[in-house]
């Protein structure tokens, strides 16, 4: 292992490049003779248009475009899909109402795209909007997501009754039911899980081109991978062949799932490019983000879980109303069904699970990934559910979670929803964190706090989620002949630093300097393959997808190092960089090999020249991240403002590549963890369908004070599922905070008779809990 190899806090090579403004985002790009789009958004959650007359808009100065939905319909543009349809309880299909690009007939969410303007300025679109006249027919709305499926609600699509896209069951209803009949205990909990906006340092935007000489399509686009976005905008959009379509994504500034999906936007800059005969760009403002990009969670959920005398779990029963939006982003109807619900066996022994879930339209924004997925639904109420028993039976949360662990002697184990997890020592993780986190003097810390008017709270919470397994992924590695090397690989960098930890890889396993290798994403017609970024895949599929390929350059090598040593290729090891005759002194450095490969001469006839491999990775299963995070915090017991005092975490991500960058993935997860349980809050108006919280003046971030240093400790117990035996870790922080934070705070308040507080803990909402106790008391 070198300086830069595997194991090694290696700072990353691309903080050079974007730390110096030398970064190149999609706002960056400037094309020859390109113009600006305009997109003119619906003002009402829910309206018929009864006409639209652009004709003014049309003649204003600069102005070369003005389409609406018609227009699109005229060319045979496609609609945006679905890609995740279910099967619902009874056998039927998921409703997939039609998603155009522009509204059709009618407009269902605030922020609904109406009407594209394309013209040489942004000054001159802007203008040109404010002469585009719809005729809107405003209509009843609903947002909210308990009441959504009322029958007093508005419908958002006829074929939807009762605004249900889908009503899907998973598990033992039987089993579950006969739990509960022989339970010595049983504990409930009904909890939101908040809508969240994502909120990404770099706002999405897209820049469209036509080039007429070969009839191709470009689109440069912030993303998570441009082969998704390739392979829809080809064939149901555009409906061309995929070559005639090419995708390119340079530097992202964040993405956290949001930017994995086709929008509307890719469709309306690639296809308007054409029928301008310029290219069109399109770059979304912060107050257009919040309107448009789609947001996470939202989800109502009730819980049963049913114990025996000693406070282990029997039967678990879950019904969950999901919101997913006015329209169905790609993969909407997964992340509360198939991507999370799994996880609701969490790291427990729990026999029978059940688990019923309704997808439900509303007139607001739509609903898709956001950063864990439906992993952090699924721990929250887990987490929540194991304070609420360790409370029934008087035990600590410690102890409830230590006679229900799934022991690591039992590993692999297959969970009651049918999950295997290959690995895993839980309890190894909630000890290390008791530990470090000084559990056991809590107590006097809280007297402490007392003394000065604050009340204390102490919470833990483990976590396990299913990440970084589905379908393969590819990678090519090839030298050149000076000895650097390059490796082109399908997935999308978006602030996780692949272009060092891939690096890291092939540097350590070729024993060459880590600064000569290149990384390069992005671009669908010189990286050939890719399923993008998300999930956690990159290390643990795209990372073993270059590894593959390494070991198949290695192997071509050796056939190279035996024909210039004149022995067998199955005589010759590598190893730290040498190529040598097994058993004898005789070798050649890698570098030798390489120079020797470029020289047809040199080969002799016998060997293709060139070190070049193409390996795809398809993993066996999933990975299986977990841990414990212990959260301390206090309470101002005349303001409700909530200090988190020390925060600790112990993680599990089998072999680690680079500590540093796996510290900032756990930071950076925590700190949208502790926004969605403190923080963030999506708020429509109930009666208009407004976003009332649609600015960053009205939508609370968490901020750097809010959160204390870290303290992160790892064990490592390798997966068994990639060659590497690496857990993904990009979304752990975000599964395990929310219910850490949550769990303090009601333990700081539960001498007062709380059970439970729901997201986010905002210094108003516990304000008014302790305002009501003082007036009980």
């Amino acid at each position: 292992m070198g300086q830069f190899g595997m194991g090694q806090a290696v700072r990353r090579v691309e903080d050079l490049r974007l730390l110096t403004g030398n970064g190149r985002y999609t706002d960056d790009i400037s094309l020859p003779r390109q113009t600006v789009a305009y997109i003119l958004r619906s003002p009402h959650a829910h309206a018929g248009i009864g006409s639209i007359d652009t004709a003014a808009a049309a003649a204003a100065p600069g102005v070369l475009g003005v389409f609406t939905a018609a227009d699109l319909r005229a060319d045979g543009v496609g609609d945006l899909p679905c890609l995740t349809p279910l099967t619902n309880v009874d056998g039927s299909a998921s409703v997939s109402p039609p998603r155009p690009a522009l509204a059709e007939g009618k407009v269902r969410h605030v922020g609904d795209a109406v009407v594209l303007i394309v013209a040489e300025t942004m000054a001159q679109a802007r203008d040109a909007a404010e002469l585009v006249e719809i005729d809107y027919q405003p209509l009843p709305a609903t947002t909210e997501t308990a009441t959504a499926g009322d029958a007093d609600q508005p419908l958002v699509w006829d074929e939807a009754p009762g605004n249900i896209c889908f009503d899907w069951a998973q598990g033992d209803a039987e089993g579950v039911d006969a739990a509960f009949a022989k339970a010595h205990k049983t504990v409930s909990v009904e909890l939101v899980n908040n809508r969240l906006v994502v909120n990404s340092m770099e706002p999405r935007g897209a820049i469209g081109d036509y080039q007429k000489g070969d009839g191709r399509f470009v689109l440069h686009t912030s993303s998570q991978g441009p082969h998704l976005i390739r392979s829809q905008l080809a064939g149901t959009i555009l409906k061309v062949p995929e070559h005639r379509v090419r995708v390119v994504t340079q530097d992202v500034g964040g993405g956290f799932g949001m930017k994995i999906f086709l929008y509307p936007e890719h469709v309306l800059v690639t296809w308007a490019a054409k029928k301008v005969g310029r290219p069109v760009k399109w770059i979304a403002e912060r107050q257009e983000a919040f309107l448009s990009d789609t947001q996470g969670r939202d989800n109502v959920t009730r819980a049963n879980l049913a114990l025996d005398a000693e406070g282990r779990f029997l039967g678990l029963k879950v019904e969950t109303r999901a919101n997913l939006g006015a329209y169905l982003s790609n993969f909407a109807p997964f992340i509360p069904t198939l991507a999370g619900t799994g996880m609701l066996a969490g790291v427990y022994t729990t026999p029978v699970i059940h688990v019923r879930v309704k997808g439900l339209f509303t007139h607001t924004t739509p609903i898709d990934a956001y950063r864990g997925a439906g992993r952090p639904e699924a721990a929250y109420l887990v987490e929540r559910l194991a304070d609420l028993a360790a409370d029934a039976l008087d035990l600590s949360p410690a102890e409830i979670r230590r006679r229900n662990f799934i022991p690591g002697s039992l590993m692999p184990f297959k969970t009651a929803l049918g999950i295997t997890y290959d690995s895993g020592e839980f309890r190894q993780n909630l000890e290390d964190a008791l530990q470090i986190a000084d559990w056991d003097g809590f107590a006097a810390r809280r007297t402490a706090s007392a003394k000065t008017g604050k009340l204390r709270g102490i919470g833990l919470s483990t976590y396990i989620e299913q990440c970084g397994g589905g379908e393969d992924e590819a990678a090519t590695v090839r030298f050149d002949p000076s000895g650097s090397v390059t490796v082109l690989v399908g997935n999308q960098s978006n602030g996780q630093g692949h272009e060092t930890a891939y690096a890291q890889i092939v540097a350590d396993a070729f024993s060459v300097p880590f600064e000569s290798v290149r990384v390069i994403q992005g671009d669908s017609d010189v990286v050939y393959f890719g399923r993008g970024t998300g999930g956690s895949r990159a290390l643990p599929v795209g990372g073993s997808a270059v590894q593959k390929a390494v070991e198949k350059v290695i192997e071509k090598a050796k056939k190279v190092a035996a024909h210039m040593m004149e022995t067998a290729a199955a005589d010759v090891e590598f190893k730290d960089g040498v190529f040598q005759i097994a058993g004898t002194d005789r070798k050649l450095a890698i570098q030798e090999v390489v120079q020797a490969a470029f020289d047809p001469e040199a080969l002799g006839g016998e060997i293709e020249p060139g070190l070049s491999e193409v390996a795809h990775f398809a993993p066996a299963g999933a990975t299986f991240p977990n841990g414990c995070h212990v959260c301390e915090l206090e309470i101002d017991g005349d303001t409700g403002d909530v200090e988190i005092l020390r925060y600790t975490v112990v993680d599990d991500f089998g072999r680690v590549v680079n500590p540093m960058m796996l510290a900032g993935q756990v930071h950076g997860g925590i700190a949208q963890g502790v926004g969605q349980a403190l923080y963030e809050s999506t708020v429509y108006d109930p009666d208009s369908g407004q976003l009332v919280s649609g600015s960053l003046m009205d939508y609370a971030l968490p901020r750097a004070d809010n959160l204390p240093m870290v303290e992160f400790a790892w064990n490592v117990v390798p997966c068994r599922n990639n060659p590497l035996g690496v857990k993904g870790s990009g979304e752990a922080g975000a599964i395990g905070a929310p219910p850490a934070v949550i769990n303090a705070i009601v333990n700081a308040l539960r001498h007062l008779g709380v059970t439970h507080v729901d997201m986010p803990a905002t210094p108003q909402r516990i304000w008014s809990i302790l305002q009501t106790a003082k007036q009980a008391a």
